[in-house]
This record gives structure tokens, sequence and C-alpha cells, in this order.
């Protein structure tokens, strides 16, 4: 087993012991590899980027499940896999069911206290931060704008977006990776 290998593992047992760093390290490591699988898919940024997003969320909330006979990338692409073919059936069945608006009711759940990293954001100075910002996709905008402007708790973001908490979590744990790396390049 080379470093690699024994480095995803090690991040997998911390993460099924609850570390949000080892959940981050997976996310690092392969978020490319999913969302180009999806991109060849879907051929669309948006539905690529949602997807992702909620392979991460599903994955992380059913890391326990995971069996480490099986390749922790080829686990992540079945879950990205099987997410794009429940998007496409729904995309069929909404079209059928055009005149039934059913929503989903999001679970409330307790939000967890700011990261270091949340904190090292809100400390920014605010003209930079601001003009950072803007250089983020509209969406992963809304979330931040949404966590540490309005000071919104994940389970009240996720309530405004209509979304699930989990992939609330993932967009904001991406946004801030992506605003990090625009900080570090300015």
């Amino acid at each position: 087993m080379n470093k690699t290998e024994q480095s995803i593992l090690e991040n997998i047992q911390k993460a099924k012991d609850g570390s949000q760093i080892a959940f981050s390290s997976l996310l690092d490591m392969f978020w490319n590899e999913v969302y180009a699988f999806q991109m060849a898919r879907t051929k669309n940024e948006n539905d690529a980027e949602d997807i992702t997003i909620r392979t991460f969320s599903k994955a992380f909330d059913k890391i326990d499940t995971y069996d480490e006979s099986y390749e922790f990338k080829t686990w992540l692409i079945t879950i990205s896999k099987n997410l794009h073919v429940d998007l496409i059936r729904k995309r069929k069945r909404s079209l059928l069911d055009e005149m039934d608006n059913h929503g989903d009711e999001v679970k409330k759940v307790l939000d967890e206290s700011p990261s270091v990293e949340d904190q090292l954001i809100t400390e920014q100075n605010l003209a930079n931060l601001l003009r950072d910002i803007k250089k983020l996709k509209p969406h992963y905008q809304r979330v931040i704008n949404l966590r540490y402007f309005n000071e919104l708790s994940y389970a009240d973001i996720a309530k405004e977006l209509n979304e699930p908490v989990n992939n609330i979590k993932v967009k904001l744990l991406r946004a801030k990776k992506l605003l990090a790396e625009i900080i570090q390049k300015n």
C-alpha cells in the first residue's frame, strides 16, 4: 500500500469518527475527479457541480457504510452516477407531473460552532473580502453571504435555499476553499 492509499484510508477512518478536517481532505482529494465525471455525463457545469456537491454530501452522510475492500473513488463515482440517474428520472417525472407541486421538508439540524476557517474569513478586511467574494459563482456568493453576513445557521440557509442541510455544508466547504484560493492569489 502506497502513501496516498494509506492517507486516504486514514482520512476515511477519521471521517468515520466525525473529523471535519478529514472530510475536507477527502473533498479536496476527489472533487476534481467526481466533477470531471459529471461534466462528461451532463455536459452542464451547473448540473455537474450540483451533483458533485450532492455526491459528497451523501458520501459524508453515509461514510459508515463505506466498504474498504473497494476503492473510495469508485464508491464516490457510483454514488455520483446514481444521483445523476435519479436527477434524470426526477426531471422526467416533473415533466409528467407538472401540476403536482410537492416540496421536500428541510430537516432541522443543530448548527455547529464556527470553525477556524470561519473565523479567519470573518476577520478579513471587509472591502477586500467583498471584492474576492464577487469573484465566486453566484450560488457560492449566496451561501457565503447568508452564513457570514446574515449570520444564518446551516438549517436556516437550507430552508432559505430549499436544499438539504448536508448540501449547504458541502457548498460552504467548497465556497470557503475557492475563496481561500482567491485570497492567496492576491
